[in-house]
């Protein structure tokens, strides 16, 4: 029989990379994308040594407009046949709003809510239609509180894709599709170099931080579970419950108080 195949997007490190181990572990095959090819190669390498893992990659910088057409119009020309999904591809902007330029938040919110939304679109209806496929978003934990001071507009489409995935959850229901938000907490990443919270994470107690490896195992068994929303981590269960359970000023205030010691801005 052939193996399902999951396109991870993100795919080259951090919790996406770690993902596509994970879904290599139990016997897919997988579709890797990101903009840089060389650490997919390495990984689809890795892969193929311990899993016999076909990994099938195709560069793209999902910035662009047009990018998951032009993605998907490269897989199906391949043949390929896309069985679950992995909306993975992400970053954190820094600064607060109003010092950076109108086109960098366009950029974010294209690979932030269009791309994983776009891609959802163009996949979920053949895997309805085969009566199986796995959709999982990668939100966060920040999408369960208050917006932070800096990286403004993180909270929001983490928290967007939470409700999504909710919605999609229920109108996919009995179809053989499950849809997932996967609302990791910090997790030993690149992701915190990238956008320069380096210094303020390696402060955290170590019971805050979460290997990846872990969190994509915990993701992938919710995800067969047909679990709308995981929080990978108890003390992680414990923020999200106590950001809903708080008045709602009591909460934007412990946010604007300590958001300095994780977002730069």
């Amino acid at each position: 029989m052939n193996k399902p195949i999951c396109l991870i997007t993100g795919a080259s490190a951090g919790i996406g990379a770690a993902l596509a181990r994970e879904y290599a572990s139990h016997g897919w095959d997988l579709i890797l994308t990101a903009r840089r090819n060389a650490p997919m190669e390495a990984l689809a390498s890795e892969l193929k040594a311990e899993f016999g893992t076909v990994s099938h990659i195709f560069t793209s910088d999902l910035f662009q407009l047009g990018a998951v057409d032009e993605l998907l119009g490269k897989i199906n020309a391949a043949g390929l046949q896309i069985d679950g999904l992995v909306n993975n591809a992400g970053y954190g902007h820094p600064d607060q709003y109003l010092e950076s330029p109108w086109e960098a938040h366009a950029r974010f919110i294209q690979l932030m809510m269009t791309v994983p939304s776009e891609l959802a679109y163009k996949c979920a209806g053949d895997m309805r239609a085969r009566g199986f496929g796995r959709i999982m978003n990668v939100a966060s934990l920040a999408g369960h509180l208050p917006g932070s001071r800096g990286h403004t507009l993180y909270a929001g489409v983490k928290s967007y894709l939470i409700k999504f995935s909710q919605s999609l959850w229920m109108e996919l229901e009995g179809s053989g599709v499950h849809v997932t938000a996967l609302c990791p907490g910090f997790v030993y990443t690149e992701f915190h170099d990238v956008n320069g919270t380096r210094e303020a994470m390696n402060k955290l107690p170590s019971y805050m931080m979460m290997d990846a490896d872990k969190c994509a195992a915990i993701a992938f068994n919710a995800c067969e579970d047909n679990q709308t929303i995981i929080i990978p981590g108890r003390i992680n269960k414990f923020i999200a419950l106590l950001g809903r359970a708080l008045p709602t000023k009591t909460a934007q205030n412990l946010m604007a108080k300590n958001s300095n010691k994780f977002r730069k801005g």
